[in-house]
This record gives structure tokens, sequence and C-alpha cells, in this order.
């Protein structure tokens, strides 16, 4: 369902802080649903699979749904399907349609570990969580943590393909969650902002704060994020028992703030890209809304797993 501008930018200026309450107390409301669902078919599987685009806000999602389980008094262990990586093989690793390593490939995950890994849980046994070491490009399974499932726990598998045939498709008994951005902003019935256009804000701006990546290659590199989700990810959401729209009405007033360093590095980006009008018309957005204060942002929101300052660790 689309947001509107004026109801926002009306919002933050009479009463901001109310507004985000109100925001993240919506979201909190899609998280008990979830866990509804989860509970509800928790006899059939201890196993939970959250898939999402990037940007989705899948880790800080994934660690609510493991705080209001364990609320309930269902104990959750929540696992990052980034440690079952292969490590890279340069030479057998799948290519884009430009000859690059295609990082977005599920080739590149370990499928048939993570079947036995599901199997194990589901019948009570020992596994070994590898750790995939990502500036080594490799997995050290040395560093694995083991995990096993009592009878009142449930293991939280977060991944970009975890609906994908080859994970979800060998467990249908496991209960599924969808995850990502999904509401546009209208000015009455003219688009202001995309869905999609706030998860390659978060991208944005959470490598400008943390990850060192230079922000004219985060927003180059978009067109093949983009390209991967339609092939790897967008075919299996219909596999989901459960689907979040994890955008908050207040996050884009709050990324308006770093519309400057955005702005300067989508200039830097090549007239060739095939992304590139979008990415000047995503800047140019934040010129219709009323800039909100980071500070102001609860540490438990989802937005603080891209802005930092949050009380989850990551």
């Amino acid at each position: 369902m689309p947001y509107q501008l004026s109801e926002i930018n009306e919002k933050i200026r009479r009463d901001p802080a109310a507004f985000l309450a109100e925001c993240d107390a919506h979201y909190q409301e899609r998280i008990h649903a979830a866990v509804d669902k989860i509970l509800a078919r928790m006899k059939e599987s201890p196993i939970v699979l959250l898939s999402g685009p990037s940007g989705s806000g899948k880790t800080t999602t994934a660690m609510k749904v493991e705080r209001e389980l364990e609320r309930r008094g269902v104990n959750a262990h929540t696992v990052s399907m980034d440690n079952y990586f292969k490590t890279l093989d340069r030479r057998t690793a799948p290519r884009n349609a430009e000859g690059d390593i295609d990082y977005e490939s599920p080739r590149l995950l370990d499928m048939d570990l993570l079947d036995d890994t599901f199997t194990k849980l589901s019948h009570g046994e020992w596994v070994v969580v590898p750790k995939f070491e990502f500036a080594r490009q490799m997995r050290n399974d040395s560093r694995g943590t083991p995990l096993k499932l009592g009878e009142n726990e449930i293991a939280i598998f977060e991944g970009i393909h975890a609906l994908n045939d080859d994970i979800a498709g060998r467990h249908p008994e496991a209960t599924t969650l969808y995850i990502s951005a999904r509401s546009n902003i209208l000015e009455g019935e003219a688009l202001r902002f995309k869905g999609t256009w706030m998860r390659i804000s978060r991208r944005a701006v959470r490598d400008y704060n943390f990850r060192g990546t230079d922000l004219v290659e985060t927003l180059s590199t978009w067109y093949n994020v983009r390209r991967g989700e339609k092939l790897h990810i967008s075919p299996f959401k219909d596999r989901a028992n459960v689907v979040i729209d994890s955008s908050l009405r207040y996050e884009v007033p709050v990324f308006a703030n770093y519309a400057a360093p955005l702005r300067a590095a989508v200039d830097q980006v090549s007239p060739d890209n095939e992304r590139y009008a979008e990415l000047q018309a995503l800047v140019k957005s934040f010129d219709y809304f009323e800039p909100l204060d980071p500070a102001l942002v609860p540490q438990d929101s989802l937005i603080r797993e891209f802005i930092g300052g949050g009380s989850y660790s990551y």
C-alpha cells in the first residue's frame, strides 16, 4: 500500500517523535503476525527460512523475530546463510553476462550442506554452522559453531536465496518468510519515491557509513544487483508463508540527510549505466521530503542497520 508524501511531511513538522513511534509500532505488528505464523507451523518444522533482496532489512527483521519468539517462550537461533558460501574457485565460479563472477548467483552456496543441516536440526541432531571469511573468500569450518535444537527451539536461516528451489524447495515443511521494502511514496497520484529506491538508499548509506565501499561503486553496480534479484530471488517469493513489507514512512526523510554525498556520487556514475537515469531521479526525489534528524531514530529501529547506532549487533 503506498504512502502519501503530504502526510509524511506534515507528521514530521507536527511531532516527529510521535511519528517515528507510530511507524515502528506498525512494523512491530508485522513482526507479530510473522511470529504467529511461525508458531502455528512449529510442529511441522523448527526451521524458518527468511529471504529478501539486498537492503531489505533481513538481518534486523530476523533479530526482531527471534526476540519476539523468545518473549513468547520459544528459544530461537538466527543463522546467516552467508556462512554457507563455498570457498571461491575463480575457475568454476558462475559468471554474469559481462564475464565477471556473479556474486548474486545461488550456485555460490553449498546447497547440499544446507540440506543436510536442515534435516539434522529437524531430527534433533548436532550440526556445525560454518564460518565464511569474506576477506579470504573461503569457508573456515574450524571456526564453526555447534548447534542443536531442543523441543522448544527454532532456527532462523536468513539469506537472499533462502526460498530458492534448491533450499526451500527441498524442505517444503519449513516456514518461509519474504521481506522487502514494497511501498511507494506518492504525492496524490504522482510517484515521488519507489520502494526499490529505499533499498538502494539503505545500501548506499550503510556503505558510506561503515563498509569503506566507494559510493560510486555501490551505485554503479546496482544494475547488476537488480538483475540478480529478478533472476534468483523474485521468482521464488510466492513460496513465502508470510510476506513482510520492511518500508518505513520515516526512512526517506532520514536518508535525505545523506542527499549531498549521494548526489555527488551519482554524478560520477557513467551515463552509459543502465540505471543512470533512475539514480538521477532518486537523488532529486529527496528534495520533496522534510529532513528528519537521524538522532531521533530509536535504537531498535530497522533503519539503524544502515545508519548505525542501534541496539542490535551485526
